[in-house]
């Protein structure tokens, strides 16, 4: 079994962006295996995953929640909660015209909005075990519950990406309001192996200086 395109700030629990992967050079085993694809990829007896769900699907049935916890998210909304926020981002970074600025700031704001609707929403479980009557939202610290599953693997470096960028390049910041998404980015930052997986702030900026667009009004 081999695995590609982790260099040693991502590694191999939380999957980083493509544009994440400007400043590297892509290995020569991607020119054999995988042409035209970008990291990550999977290879295993000779079949290539290049997919990500796919990959962990995989090392999921390979490695057994005998021998390892299992990350799969149990709720299948988790796995979709936050799905558009990375194309309504590169849309609205990569944008030059001033005029459309507004609107695709609308479009990311709502995206996000959507996510922190999903987080402040209770799951199923924790209504069964809600015992006093005023607690209606949520307070869980992941999108699944409160251990870190495949589903937060993929959203949260994507997330961290965006506020770091959007911030930089368009002086926006994800709404105090947001109340469920800032309680998951806190939580997320409290653990390790987020953390320890992070590139630096000034190293997410400078994969985004030819990415992000100067506005014009022409």
């Amino acid at each position: 079994m081999k695995v590609i395109g982790f260099s040693e700030q991502e590694g191999p629990w939380f999957t980083p962006s493509p544009e994440s992967y400007s400043l590297h050079r892509k290995p020569a085993d991607l020119h054999n295996l995988a042409p035209g694809t970008h990291p990550p990829f999977l290879t295993f007896n000779g079949d290539v995953k290049t997919d990500v769900n796919k990959i962990e699907e995989f090392l999921e049935e390979t490695l057994t929640p005998e021998k390892y916890p299992k990350l799969a998210a149990r709720h299948r909304e988790s796995n979709t909660a936050g799905i558009d926020i990375f194309s309504k981002f590169s849309a609205y970074i990569k944008n030059t015209k001033q005029q459309n600025n507004a609107a695709l700031e609308r479009g990311l704001t709502k995206a996000l909005r959507k996510l922190d609707d999903y987080l402040n929403t209770p799951l199923p479980e924790e209504i069964d075990t809600n015992i006093r009557g005023d607690e209606k939202g949520s307070q869980r610290k992941f999108l699944d519950g409160d251990e870190l599953t495949l589903a937060d693997c993929n959203l949260l470096p994507k997330l961290h990406v965006v506020k770091i960028v959007a911030k930089k390049y368009r002086n926006y910041d994800i709404p105090a309001e947001m109340t469920g998404l800032w309680r998951y980015l806190k939580n997320a930052y409290a653990r390790d192996e987020f953390t320890n997986t992070c590139a630096a702030d000034s190293e997410i900026e400078l994969a985004y200086a030819d990415v992000a667009r100067r506005l014009s009004r022409s």
